[in-house]
């Protein structure tokens, strides 16, 4: 992994062809193919994304230096595109470090870097080398230098080949240095963050499911971050791309789509009737996602989806499927109160006058209330109280509603109470 290197420059000295040259005052230039290149204008400049530019021109050809922070630093091309330089020959043929070579000319990208070491009153100084290829792979250009070129290594401090160019003193003519650049620490610190969250987002939580939609806008959010390490920090072994390409869509494996359903599954067969409305709909749910993360080649789970009947015809709060008492799969035939109506369609299961759901009381577990504990619910029991009168006719006020009959003024209806 490369990181940013904070160097500094004390001196910079080069000698061409035997010729001593000091940089006593801003430059441009190189070896380009093996021939002096100097650049007779040149700048730097800023964008709105902190990328930073360096131009220089020889009124016939241009190149230009890209990185992408204002940070002191090694920065190496390879398969990123944020990380560039590109030479524009006087024809107008475009050479850049983002093009790769034609396999006829060669099978390995040329590399290079642009080492940025210093940075001073708005002015950049620094190294260069690279080999560029036009869009085709076919040609290209060398800013690698004479092994005659010796100097002082702004990097070492040690005499040796000077490979590429320098620019010195380059000013800043456009936008402004950030006060807190990103550098490829940060990138590498904000793709840690991210993994931490991606991998939390693949775990179980209380209920025992991986959230499809956390998982993904988590794995979405890790990919954005290795992308933009990648762009800031170079990817030279392709370790950063493989694991970007590891990720894939980013949808869940079936192994825990699978995993969803069945822990769904179990939750739905144990359901009360107070969970079951929850249950029943997160069953669907899971199974809907098993579908879309699995497929579904025999239909099999569709054909589940289909037969669930999370439904409540009769509006009473009691589920259809807890009204089939019987068991036979036929709510049509179960009738508690025989006045023809099927409970599933009935308002009043016990035929008491009073609402399947005013009787319907669920205690802390989701289970109906018994009053008189004889094992019938209220809401299916003619006698609540258990005291030998009928519900239906603790009605002593004969308005047809047992609820609102309350002799001893005590606050508990007559049918609820010996």
């Amino acid at each position: 992994m490369k990181k940013l290197i904070v160097l500094s420059l004390s001196l910079l000295s080069v000698f061409s062809c035997g010729d001593e040259v000091e940089f006593n005052s801003p430059a441009f230039q190189g070896s380009l193919d093996g021939t002096s290149w100097r650049a007779k204008a040149f700048s730097a400049s800023i964008d709105e994304n902190g990328f930073l530019t360096l131009f220089g021109t020889n009124n016939i050809e241009t190149l230009e230096l890209i990185i992408p922070t204002v940070a002191v630093g090694v920065y190496v091309f390879g398969d990123v595109n944020t990380i560039e330089a590109r030479f524009t020959r006087a024809d107008g043929t475009v050479f850049s470090t983002n093009n790769r070579p034609d396999p006829s000319i060669s099978i390995y990208p040329e590399y290079g870097e642009i080492r940025l070491n210093e940075i001073d009153n708005n002015r950049f100084t620094g190294t260069f080398r690279f080999t560029a290829f036009n869009a085709s792979g076919l040609q290209s250009v060398n800013f690698t230098g004479l092994t005659d070129q010796v100097g002082v290594d702004p990097v070492t401090g040690q005499n040796g080949p000077i490979y590429g160019g320098v620019f010195y003193r380059v000013p800043l003519i456009s936008g402004s240095i950030p006060a807190d650049p990103i550098t490829c620490l940060d990138k590498e610190m904000d793709a840690t963050a991210a993994q931490t969250v991606y991998n939390a987002a693949q775990q179980v939580d209380a209920d025992g499911f991986v959230n499809s939609a956390g998982f993904e806008a988590a794995c979405n959010a890790y990919t954005s971050a290795l992308m933009s390490q990648r762009d800031y920090c170079g990817d030279l072994d392709g370790s950063i791309q493989q694991m970007i390409d590891d990720l894939g869509n980013c949808q869940l494996s079936c192994d825990i789509a699978t995993n969803n359903r069945n822990v769904a599954e179990v939750q739905y067969n144990t359901a009360t009737m107070g969970t079951f409305d929850e249950k029943c709909a997160q069953y669907q749910l899971y199974l809907q996602e098993q579908i879309d993360f699995c497929g579904d080649q025999d239909g099999s789970i569709q054909a589940e989806i289909d037969s669930l009947d999370c439904g409540d015809d009769d509006g009473d709060g009691v589920p259809n499927v807890f009204e089939d008492f019987n068991g036979d799969g036929d709510l049509a035939n179960d009738d508690t109160d025989m006045d023809g109506i099927a409970n599933y369609l009935d308002d009043d299961d016990d035929g008491d006058s009073v609402p399947t759901s005013i009787e319907l009381q669920l205690d802390a577990n989701g289970n109906p209330t018994d009053t008189d504990g004889d094992g019938d619910a209220d809401y299916l029991d003619t006698d609540d109280d258990g005291d030998g009168i009928l519900t239906i006719n603790e009605d002593a006020n004969m308005d047809g509603d047992p609820t609102n009959d309350d002799t001893d003024g005590n606050g508990i209806p007559d049918y609820l109470q010996v």
